[in-house]
This record gives structure tokens, C-alpha cells and sequence, in this order.
């Protein structure tokens, strides 16, 4: 995989519109090498990638500035890449950055079988603070029919209990509602 800054520097775009290596994102251990990393170890791995940065204090913005340089390299990934950069930027509260690229993350409607876009309809209502749209947005998922092929162990339909977290704690940073503490709730 060709680094981001080798694509920088092939674009003619001058570096400094790249995600800088301050010395904070140093600290954090953001360096070009981890941007070569296939795509399950940068996205999927807990002990690699964004996902190990992100838990870092301090370093939330670092992970989410490293998957929008990831992004950049990684057409093939780009919708879940997008969502994930736009949740760390939600739950450090900058949702104007965040509903743009959860909107990015939208799949077409052929390839919608599984209600992603009713969450990230539903996601975008919370940021918004619209809970009539959220509200709409849960119903859609919920009413999605299941698929035959769908394993019996899991929870139908996904996200149903992220999306039940965030109408449990409307108001509230989406940090704070998008985690367990609103999803297991009851009501």
C-alpha cells in the first residue's frame, strides 16, 4: 500500500492539508507506518490501528485525524471508514465535522438489507437534537424484515440497541449515548 504522504506528494497537494504529526498525535503514537496496515488490522483490531489510538486519552482527535488519512488511501473501505472518523469526531462533539461523513457512509438502497441507512438516519437525528426524526429513523429499522440467511444468535435488526440508546439518552453527548450504560438500560 502506497503511504498517504507518498500520495500527497504525487497529488501536487502541499502537506499541510494532510492530518499533521503534532507532537500530540506523537505521543499518541500516530506515524505513517500505521497507515500501511491492511485494512482489518487498521479498522477491525483492537490492539491496532485507530481503534487501540482512539482509546488512548487525549487521542481521540489523533485516531480520527489517522482514518481520515487512511480514507484517503483506501477507496475500497471508504463507508466504514467515513463512520467510524465521524463517531470519534461526534463523541469529542464536533458533530457539524461528523454528520457530513456519516452521510458519506450511506449505502445505495439495493444494498441496504440490513437498515444501515435508517442508523445512520437515526444517528444523524440525535446529533441534529431532532428526536422526531430519530424516533422515525428507529421505526424504519425495527420494521425491517429479517433475512432468511440471518444467524439466529444475533440480535435483529443490528444497531437497533445503539440507535434504543441514543432515544434513551436524547439530550446527552453522543458519547455518553451511544455507550452501554444507555443501551442497557431498561425501560
Amino acid at each position: 500500500m502506497i503511504t498517504f504522504f507518498a500520495l500527497l506528494l504525487a497529488s501536487g497537494q502541499a502537506l499541510i492539508t494532510a492530518p499533521a504529526l503534532s507532537p500530540t498525535s506523537d505521543q499518541c503514537g500516530y506515524g505513517p507506518k500505521i497507515l500501511d496496515l491492511g485494512f482489518d488490522a487498521f479498522d477491525q483490531d483492537a490492539t491496532a490501528g485507530w481503534r487501540t489510538l482512539s482509546m488512548k486519552p487525549g487521542c481521540e482527535e489523533a485516531a480520527a485525524n489517522m482514518i481520515r488519512a487512511y480514507r484517503m488511501n483506501s477507496e475500497s473501505y471508504l463507508p466504514l471508514l467515513y463512520w467510524h472518523e465521524a463517531q470519534i469526531r461526534a463523541e469529542l462533539g464536533h458533530n457539524a465535522a461528523a454528520i457530513p461523513l456519516m452521510q458519506k457512509s450511506r449505502r445505495l438502497a439495493d444494498q441496504d438489507k440490513l437498515g444501515w441507512n435508517a442508523y445512520v438516519d437515526a444517528t444523524i437525528s440525535f446529533l441534529q437534537n431532532d428526536r422526531i426524526s430519530l424516533t422515525e429513523a428507529r421505526d424504519r429499522l425495527a420494521l425491517l424484515p429479517k433475512p432468511n440467511m440471518f444467524d439466529p444468535k444475533r440480535s435483529w435488526p443490528p444497531n437497533i440497541g445503539v440507535v434504543d440508546g441514543l432515544i434513551r439518552c436524547f439530550g446527552k453527548t453522543y458519547k455518553i449515548a451511544y455507550g452501554p450504560a444507555c443501551r442497557n438500560q431498561t425501560k
